[in-house]
């Protein structure tokens, strides 16, 4: 397969704002992660043209000989990659946005304060190729398996009316539904249980049915202008209208379903490329479009920071993905763990450019 037309060779003197990244070598321990994945398993193809064994001599360099320094960092990815301009999909509008793991208080069984469960992928839901079941919407992943064939599964106003109650399902449960609906969103959390131990949960299934936002919801009604939504403005709005939660929530038909993933001592939950995060350099991409592991240099046009010092221009990699995440250039920046994390992710919403770093290897295709 050819390259896609969206890709426009450029050159790294010709980059914008390459030289301000100054931290290259947090890049380049990103992507080893990528690097040793990817030779022990193979990676997803996406739709861009650009194959992903082009990959493999960069993954190899990179696991035999990893970069010690600043220098070597910027040598390394000059020296296996060459920079493409990506453009967005007519009708497509490049957007940033940012998410995080939060934190929550959680227990592992049912009491009088943790009533609302997180549920682990029940077994009657089966993973299906979108548009190879006849009567299933042809944009479903996900289906339920019954004695009469694949029919959609239960939505999320049928799950919080019960729909999977009884079954021993519940990874943990936690004190408020707003609470696992934002982790629902953001795909992650760290829990702190009763007994001073953590547990990590991660994005394992979903329902299958389309995810809606429900800050467009609000905004449609008129309960928060455009301009000031946000996670934080949206958790606010539900805060104080609590008798209208069930329609807000409702909204969003598509619900997730969580593991309890090994924790591997890194701050960063495991992305669905099946590495852990790293907080401002590891990024949620399309995965339709995109082929896991690829550096992806992201320009903003207004300055997005990071809370470590850092802002964009910077290189980041491509290690998970999300229902809401779809398009060319559509970036979820991954923003790290906790309270701050969650301040910083929740206003972000800004446009900007899209450059991937492709192998040399794959090059000749355009």
């Amino acid at each position: 397969m050819a390259m896609s037309e969206d890709l426009t060779r450029l050159s790294f003197d010709r980059l914008s704002g390459w030289e301000k990244d100054t931290a290259l070598l947090g890049a380049f321990r990103t992507f080893l992660r990528s690097a040793e994945a990817g030779l022990r398993a193979a990676t997803n193809p996406g739709t861009l043209g650009i194959p992903p064994e082009s990959f493999h001599p960069a993954f190899v360099a990179a696991t035999n000989d990893p970069c010690r320094n600043e220098h070597e960092a910027r040598a390394f990815f000059e020296t296996f990659f060459r920079p493409y301009l990506l453009s967005p999909k007519s009708g497509e509008k490049p957007l940033i946005t940012g998410y995080y793991q939060p934190t929550h208080k959680a227990s592992l069984v049912q009491t009088e304060r943790f009533r609302h469960p997180l549920y682990r992928q029940p077994h009657d839901l089966v993973s299906v190729e979108p548009g190879s079941v006849p009567g299933l919407p042809h944009d479903y992943a996900f289906a339920r398996q019954t004695k009469t064939g694949l029919i959609p599964y239960f939505d999320r106003r049928a799950i919080d009316e019960g729909a999977l109650e009884d079954r021993g399902l519940e990874v943990a449960w936690l004190e408020s539904r707003v609470d696992v609906f934002f982790i629902h969103v953001q795909g992650s959390s760290l829990l702190e249980l009763p007994d001073g131990r953590t547990l990590r949960v991660g994005y394992a299934a979903k329902s299958g049915h389309p995810f809606t936002g429900i800050g467009r919801y609000l905004i449609d009604l008129g309960e928060i202008s455009a301009d000031e939504v946000s996670m934080q403005t949206i958790r606010g709005w539900l805060d104080e209208n609590p008798a209208r939660t069930d329609e807000v929530l409702w909204r969003n038909r598509s619900y997730i379903f969580f593991g309890t993933p090994g924790d591997s001592g890194h701050d960063g939950p495991e992305g669905a490329s099946g590495v852990n995060l790293v907080a401002g350099r590891s990024v949620a991409v399309d995965s339709q479009r995109h082929v896991w592991g690829t550096p992806i240099f992201i320009s903003s046009t207004s300055r997005i920071n990071f809370g470590n010092g850092g802002e964009l221009p910077r290189l980041m990699i491509a290690q998970d993905t999300g229902s809401a995440i779809r398009g060319n250039c559509r970036a979820d920046l991954f923003m790290g763990t906790g309270e701050e994390a969650g301040a910083l992710a929740g206003g972000l919403k800004e446009t900007g450019s899209f450059h991937l770093l492709i192998p040399i290897t794959a090059s000749g295709r355009l």
